[in-house]
């Protein structure tokens, strides 16, 4: 069989994105992938079909296509429940996820747009209120009328996923390894249960959900770039070996848990063509930008405007610095030469409490060298006791690991310090660029114009100077960081 392109990613796109929706790597031939659709129409078809009217836009064949992706956190509209975790009822019809997925292979990347739940709207037929509360009065017709209101965008198919599948698909990919950014916790009372301890780690079926859905002790906005951020780790880890194997499971749990206006092989042949078109392309993740108001999230008309031309847009402008051949985000390694000091920013002296941080590991049993930050950004504070603990890696055992954390000072934004004897993690795959900088050698992960991950490696382990989930942190910010790490 070919190994070219990597096919599949139709459904593995929906099926982990019951949060966001991955678009991500595939597996196996355009030909295999061809003959996979008559299951995928049947799977489809199985989950049901969306009544929309005629708010949907016509694509031609090979013409680029607009999905809305709604994640919805209940089961079969309609049916009568009791209160589920959370604090929601079941029946209850509530628009978890919004996100929009661009297939335009001319464009150089595929774009992908979530919309903040609580963003303030203008419903058709009911005024003012929150995104998600069009889902709720209307189901998915009136929350596809209020997004094209609101964004002016033509949209041409919807799907609405179910999150009770999203335990059962993440599990049959073989979970993922995700970057934790901080203590997670919630005893289940009135919001879902959830104990995650902060670093990379690998997260599991109902770990997972309550990850990528906790959305307590901080904004719409870092939760809509938790997703994508679990969205990413998790598009470079799912093997072509295992979709392959496991695709007619896979299926049947798409079918099971979504539903769709897309019913007949000609629609999906269309979008199936795009996917194959596009596989090789980036992910262009155009984030939100918007203001946090008590009650809702806002944006003014101009500001929509420049995210949905955005959104339309060809291949991002490169980052500030970078050849004009090299683009942005493109997951190419670039070699940079010279080195010295990052350029000047102003950072926060932390050597003694990144020191306490580093006893506290060492007091812990971290069984790896440790390096701590002996400079964070302005306004930073280390916000709770540093993790040590063992990453679980197939076939390695064990590998010592440890975490330190960093509040920002902003609502829900963290950044920190991981280390860990595991020397190739897949967060640590294809750097976008490796510069050396005061004698150290770092790899450069960035995601367009901004700086997600600075790492380095010493004999014994890998280490990483992870950016909040909003990439908050300037470029010179996360540089100079991870400059200033020291030893203990």
């Amino acid at each position: 069989m070919p190994e070219t392109p990597k096919a599949l990613t139709f459904w593995k796109r929906f099926l982990i994105g019951t949060v966001m929706i991955v678009v991500a790597s595939a597996a196996a031939s355009a030909t295999a992938a061809f003959n996979e659709l008559d299951k995928i129409v049947g799977a489809l078809a199985e989950g049901g079909q969306l009544e929309l009217g005629d708010e949907l836009a016509e694509a031609a064949t090979g013409d680029p296509q607009t999905i809305m992706l709604i994640g919805s956190d209940a089961p079969t509209p309609g049916t009568a429940g009791t209160q589920g975790p959370g604090g929601s009822k079941e029946g209850e019809r509530r628009a978890d996820t919004i996100i929009l997925a661009r297939l335009d292979p001319s464009s150089g990347s595929t774009a992908l747009m979530s919309l903040p739940r609580d963003l303030k709207v203008q419903i058709p037929g009911n005024g003012t209120d929150k995104l998600n509360a069009a889902y709720e009065i209307g189901g998915p017709k009136l929350a596809l009328e209020t997004v094209k209101r609101l964004t002016g965008l033509r949209i041409n198919h919807v799907v609405n996923i179910d999150f009770g599948g999203f335990e059962k698909a993440v599990n049959k990919l073989g979970c993922v390894y995700a970057d934790v950014d901080r203590r997670y916790f919630s005893p289940g009372l009135e919001y879902a249960y959830i104990n995650l301890q902060p670093g990379y780690q690998k997260l599991c079926g109902a770990d997972a959900l309550s990850y990528v859905r906790f959305r307590h002790e901080d904004t719409d906005l870092v939760r809509s770039a938790r997703q994508q951020d679990f969205l990413r780790q998790a598009k470079s880890q799912v093997s072509v070996g295992r979709l392959v194997s496991d695709r007619n499971e896979l299926i049947r749990i798409f079918g099971e848990y979504t539903n769709s206006d897309i019913n007949s092989r000609a629609s999906a042949l269309r979008i199936l063509k795009l996917v194959i078109a596009s596989v090789d392309q980036p992910i262009r993740e155009v984030p939100f930008e918007a203001d946090l108001g008590q009650v809702y999230v806002t944006a003014s008309a101009e500001q929509v405007k420049k995210l949905a031309d955005d959104f339309l847009g060809a291949k991002p402008p490169p980052r500030p610095g970078a050849p004009a051949s090299q683009g942005s985000g493109s997951g190419k390694k670039k070699k940079k030469s010279g080195g010295g000091k990052p350029d000047a920013v102003e950072l926060q002296d932390a050597t003694a409490g990144g020191e306490a941080q580093a006893q506290q590991l060492e007091a812990q049993g971290a069984k790896l060298p440790i390096f701590y930050p002996t400079k964070i950004a302005p306004g930073s504070s280390f916000s709770e006791e540093p993790n040590a603990y063992r990453i679980p890696v197939k076939g390695a055992g064990k590998e010592a690991s440890y975490r330190i954390v960093v509040d920002s000072g902003k609502l829900g934004e963290f950044y920190g310090l991981q280390g860990t004897t595991w020397k190739n993690p897949p967060i640590l795959d294809d750097p976008t660029e490796v510069r050396k900088v005061g004698g150290r050698t770092f790899d450069l992960h960035y995601d367009g114009d901004r700086l997600r991950l600075v790492a380095w490696r010493s004999k014994e382990a890998a280490y990483w100077v992870s950016n909040t989930l909003v990439q908050s942190l300037s470029e010179d910010e996360m540089l100079g960081i991870a400059a200033s790490a020291r030893e203990l």
